[in-house]
């Protein structure tokens, strides 16, 4: 009997909901009328997204005015989903805001907020599963992960702005994650304040032309073999570009500047072989190039060429004594320290040729560009403030600068050799990144 009352009060308090439903039918519904409101946070009013989108066709259009849509939505046939100014996709704090399954679809001029802060369910602004994707011209703001791809091979990601949500590094999540996801191509977006970009056991991406600030890894390559990062600029990141088992793999013309703190690296790798580095700017960085067993596969190499490396803490720190790399037409300007180990030896046997040092001490007395005596770098008493960490703030202090000086005048023990150029030029010609202009890389709309 109770039930049964339970019942008809249930059925007596929804009857003017489905009224008003009824009324109202060619309006869209609201998200209160299709589906709990559990724990979300959605402003009044809100419009339920999933059914405009199960009411457009397969191939059609579905063009969202201006308004607040309610998330969560899937995609799960082709379609193009394209807002107008103002068009708001609110996940309302829970879950990922929009789920894009289908393939051959395109999906813009949107603003995605607010997802859930799941790691372990990777709450996300989109999360792409298809094929032949579109994201373009989007805004994704206060999500936990900006845009998770797997097994989403040739999707597009151009001109979107990515932010996190407003939480520590280490918790934020990811702007842009490529994750067994093949021949994908990243253009043109602007990504602030996220965790890192990942590009994970995937081949044939293509990223070009975005710009990366304040977060902790520019673009982090894992089993990554085969793609290219160009024309990028990584600003304030704990480190811009990094390579983890990751072979035959070009690094192009990206601007690299402000990795500081104790991690700041501009181009950092761990048993990577094959990668080429060329024409780069690795700016004002702790650590310009770190090197961790690289290359790591029997007779490959690393290509560093036509860089510029300046006013680092350290152009060039290596884990351990490795050969192997080739440092061919860079430029080390300005750093404080040209190369340094983290262990007994030097890089004498990497093969540096034609590289620009200004510290260099020659001559050119025939004119020719090339010194004529080889560029060597010695370790020193100058090592001490690499070996022992508490001397690290004296470094470049007069004490220390005495100290050496004393050294190479009456050494008491045998300097290291660090490197050998056999041929180091005499000015600076390494292009370094070509899009620099002043300091500001150009983003240039590369499609539709």
């Amino acid at each position: 009997m109770r039930r049964a009352a339970a019942w008809l009060a249930l059925i007596v308090a929804s009857a003017p909901a489905l009224a008003q439903t009824r009324m109202d039918h060619g309006a869209p519904p609201s998200i209160e009328h299709v589906m709990p409101r559990l724990d979300r946070s959605l402003p009044p009013g809100a419009i339920a997204l999933q059914p405009l989108i199960d009411a457009t066709p397969a191939g059609g259009t579905l063009e969202l005015k201006p308004g607040i849509y309610a998330a969560p939505a899937v995609i799960d046939r082709p379609l193009t989903l394209k807002g107008a100014p103002g068009a708001v996709i609110d996940g309302g704090g829970v879950g990922s805001v929009l789920t894009l399954a289908a393939s051959q679809s395109s999906v813009s001029g949107v603003t995605f907020r607010n997802s859930g802060d799941r790691h372990e369910d990777t709450d996300a602004c989109v999360q792409a599963r298809g094929q032949f994707n579109i994201l373009k011209d989007n805004v994704f703001e206060n999500c936990l992960f900006g845009v998770d791809l797997r097994q989403a091979h040739n999707t597009i990601v151009r001109r979107n702005r990515i932010t996190s949500q407003a939480v520590a590094q280490g918790v934020r999540g990811d702007a842009i994650r490529i994750w067994y996801s093949n021949d994908v191509r990243v253009e043109d977006n602007i990504v602030t304040d996220t965790r890192d970009s990942v590009i994970w056991y995937s081949h044939g991406v293509k990223m070009t032309g975005n710009s990366f600030t304040g977060g902790r890894y520019g673009v982090h390559l894992m089993y990554a073999h085969g793609n290219s990062v160009i024309d990028n600029r990584f600003i304030a990141n704990t480190v811009g570009v990094f390579l983890m088992y990751s072979n035959d793999n070009l690094i192009e013309n990206n601007v690299i500047r402000y990795s500081q703190g104790p991690s700041g690296i501009g181009i950092g790798f761990k048993e990577s072989s094959g990668d080429k580095i060329l024409r780069n700017d690795i700016f004002a960085n702790a650590q310009g190039v770190f090197m961790d067993a690289s290359p790591y596969e029997p007779d490959a190499t690393n290509l560093f060429e036509n860089n510029r490396i300046a006013y680092n803490g350290v152009a060039l720190l290596m884990h351990s004594d490795w050969e192997g790399n080739v440092f061919r037409n860079n430029d080390f300007i300005g750093n404080h320290a040209t190369v340094r180990l983290n262990a007994n030896g030097g890089a004498a046997r990497n093969r540096w040729e034609s590289n620009y040092f200004d510290d260099y001490q020659g001559f050119d007395r025939n004119h020719e560009g090339v010194g004529d005596t080889p560029h060597e770098v010695w370790s020193w008493a100058d090592r001490l403030w690499a070996d022992v960490k508490d001397a690290q703030f004296f470094r470049a202090s007069p004490s220390l600068e005495l100290l050496d000086l004393v050294e190479r005048m009456a050494s008491l023990i045998e300097p290291q050799l660090m490197l050998r150029d056999a041929s180091p030029r005499m000015a600076p010609t390494a292009s370094g990144a070509r899009n620099v202009a002043k300091g500001d890389v150009t983003l240039h709309a590369r499609g539709p």
